[in-house]
């Protein structure tokens, strides 16, 4: 990953895989600066805001510097909440996805400390904890540091605003005296130069400076989805607010890919950016947006540098950024040459931390609304469609089609039709031809009869018995790739090459937008609502 490549250091093919996976196509400033020195075993001092991508500045030498094969704690992660503790281990959790036998370990107060015995004792390479509870560990023997090789303070500003120095302290005179040691703050007072000077060497200083934030005439709204309503939350968005042009920014190549792909299915004018297009395919897309050819363009944060799009309505923040600055560069696309413009994020309820941060250091006015209703996406659509009928009766012209409609009605109906009920019949047809199956069906939650219970929907799955499909199988890949809990999940018939599931009615356009081309056990899925049994 050219992004990823540093002049005199060189990260491992699984590291760089996982990086990838993650969606980084470059390295933040912070991770530009710290990652070299801290990957040729300096000391450091950084200091950069919550929300620059320091994590990964840390997490990545520290997957470098460990020994997967030995099971003893060789590097040590404090954090000032438990909150931060679990964010940080799960990022360096993912950077080490690709790699095997490692294993971080988040402990802090509040969970059973048995738990934490457990996982100690069959082998943690990475623990990342509140002081007070890594001091606990350390006292009942239980975590022992005598092997660590990197020991990171993140957030040490705040820690020490909490009071924790006694126990950083203890816990710093722990670890050998070879150890490699970093610090993370957003600001540096003199206790953290004290605590440097005792107990780092010669240590490089590096510094972010945050640049300027500012969002003029932009509206800014967030809707928190799960994972699996994105798609639809984005549709009905569109639908809703039905901006000229939108940008909408994924987090990874293979995220444009795939949304824009889904998009184009669904009859949207988009198209995707990123990294693996050539400066040919990249002019011919921009050049498509900008004369409008494209309503929807999904790009990534590198490839969408230097879009300037004057008539640009909405952004999208589809997947919420890992970083502050680029939440400011992503909705800047928006509210161009004194406009106004709107951005939307969509945030899971595991990355409110994030949208937390971007509220913090914009000071920016980010309100919450609820995904648009079915009911309002239609009443959105009928409302242009008949703005369209306006512009057309104000045309004139319409002699000819007056005397379709007056000879359907009297060869059709005998006269017996109003042209109230003509008309309603028509904008119903045009309706549903622009909403298909999202159309509210007043009996059946617009899925017709499958034969499921009242408020469920019965799905049919193009698997069975003789895949070795069993209930666990199907109640597994539907929770684990939708979210939707296992328990809300209704009748299942198997048969020896389909099944049958019923899901609530809310979530099944969720599911069968999600299921269908996933696999069960290595096979690919086809998913449909059932007819009637």
């Amino acid at each position: 990953m050219e992004g990823f490549s540093f002049e005199g250091v060189e990260l491992s093919p699984e590291v760089l895989k996982s990086i990838e996976d993650m969606g980084f196509e470059e390295a933040s400033p912070i991770q530009a600066l710290a990652i070299p020195p801290i990957m040729q075993g300096r000391d450091i001092i950084g200091q950069a805001q919550t929300g620059t991508g320091k994590t990964a500045a840390f997490g990545i030498p520290i997957l470098e510097r460990i020994n997967p094969r030995e099971r003893d704690v060789q590097a040590i992660v404090l954090c000032p909440t438990r909150e931060l503790a679990i964010q940080v281990s799960e990022e360096i959790s993912n950077l080490a996805k690709r790699m095997r036998s490692v294993n971080v370990l988040p402990v802090y107060g509040g969970q059973p400390i048995d738990r934490q015995f457990k996982a100690l004792k069959r082998g943690v390479q990475v623990v990342v904890g509140t002081p007070g509870r890594v001091m606990d560990h350390l006292e009942r023997g239980t975590i022992v540091l005598d092997k660590v090789v990197l020991a990171v303070l993140d957030e040490a500003d705040e820690m020490l605003d909490m009071g924790f120095r006694e126990d950083i302290e203890f816990i710093l005179e722990k670890v050998p005296d070879s150890v490699q040691t970093v610090f993370f703050s957003a600001t540096m007072p003199q206790e953290i130069l004290n605590l440097a000077k005792r107990f780092l060497k010669d240590p490089e200083f590096l510094k972010v400076t945050q640049k300027v934030l500012t969002v003029p005439n932009i509206e800014q709204i967030y809707y928190e989805v799960r994972p699996f309503q994105k798609i639809d939350a984005l549709c009905r968005v569109m639908d809703v607010y039905n901006p000229k042009l939108t940008v909408v920014f994924c987090s990874t190549k293979r995220g444009v890919d795939e949304l824009t792909a889904n998009l184009q299915g669904r009859g949207y004018q988009a198209d995707g950016l990123h990294g693996n297009l050539n400066q040919t395919q990249r002019d011919r897309v921009m050049n498509r947006f900008r004369k409008g050819g494209i309503e929807i363009l999904v790009a990534t944060d590198v490839a969408a540098r230097g879009i300037d799009v004057e008539n640009v309505e909405a952004v999208v923040n589809f997947d919420i950024p890992n970083d502050v600055e680029y939440y400011v560069h992503r909705i800047g696309r928006t509210g161009r040459a004194g406009r106004s413009g709107r951005a939307f994020t969509f945030v899971s309820p595991k990355e409110f931390w994030k949208l937390r941060d971007i509220k913090r250091y914009t000071k920016a006015r980010i309100v919450q609304h609820q995904i648009p209703s079915i009911e309002e996406v239609e009443t959105a659509k009928s409302g242009k469609l008949l703005q369209e009928i306006r512009q057309q009766i104000q045309t004139g012209n319409l002699e000819r089609y007056i005397s379709t409609v007056e000879s359907f009605i009297e060869t059709e109906f005998n006269g017996d039709l109003t042209t109230m009920e003509m008309a309603a019949a028509l904008l119903r047809i045009m309706m549903k031809r622009d909403l298909g199956d999202a159309l509210p069906d007043e009996t059946s939650g617009g899925f017709g009869d499958t034969g499921a219970q009242v408020g469920m929907v019965r799905l049919f799955l193009n698997v069975g018995r003789k895949m070795r499909i069993g209930a666990r199988d199907i109640v597994g890949a539907i929770a684990g790739e939708t979210g939707l809990p296992g328990k809300m999940i209704g009748n299942i018939e198997i048969y020896d090459r389909f099944c049958f599931v019923e899901v609530p009615q809310d979530y099944a356009p969720e599911v069968l937008t999600v299921m269908n081309g996933n696999q069960i056990r290595g096979f690919r899925l086809f998913v449909e609502p059932a007819s009637r049994k």
